[in-house]
């Protein structure tokens, strides 16, 4: 269920068009059908008040001006955890990328130190 603080993309003609953050729900004096207002995710910030139905803002299809809109629920994605965990096992299953020594003189790279330059003369 869609509700406050929620982020949705609103898709229009079956392409997404923005993002926006549900502000507020509140009933319209129609039965049956809210007012939400929302947050326009881009620039500049525009806030619009939209007259719904409940089912239109959890994501069913209507259709404004004759074009079909639909508000789809951003969900986050899965807790970085879950993919740490992942990488560790493959960093423990997979042999280390490139030498294994890291001392200086070493043909991978070069250091410039800035205080060996010579200032520019004016």
């Amino acid at each position: 269920m869609t509700g406050e603080g929620d982020v949705v993309l609103v898709h229009m003609n079956d392409k997404p068009a923005f993002f926006a953050r549900i502000e507020k729900i509140s009933p319209d004096p129609k039965p049956d059908w809210w007012q939400v207002k929302m947050l326009v995710l881009q620039v500049p910030l525009m806030v619009v008040t939209w007259i719904l139905r409940e089912a239109y803002i959890n994501g069913e299809e209507f259709t404004m001006g004759g074009h079909p809109i639909r508000l789809v629920k951003v969900e986050a994605p899965p807790e970085a955890e879950e993919e740490a965990q992942g990488t560790e096992e493959s960093k423990e299953t997979e042999p280390p990328e490139g030498p294994e020594d890291d001392t200086p003189g070493t043909p991978d790279g070069k250091v410039v130190s800035l205080f060996d330059r010579k200032p520019k003369k004016r």
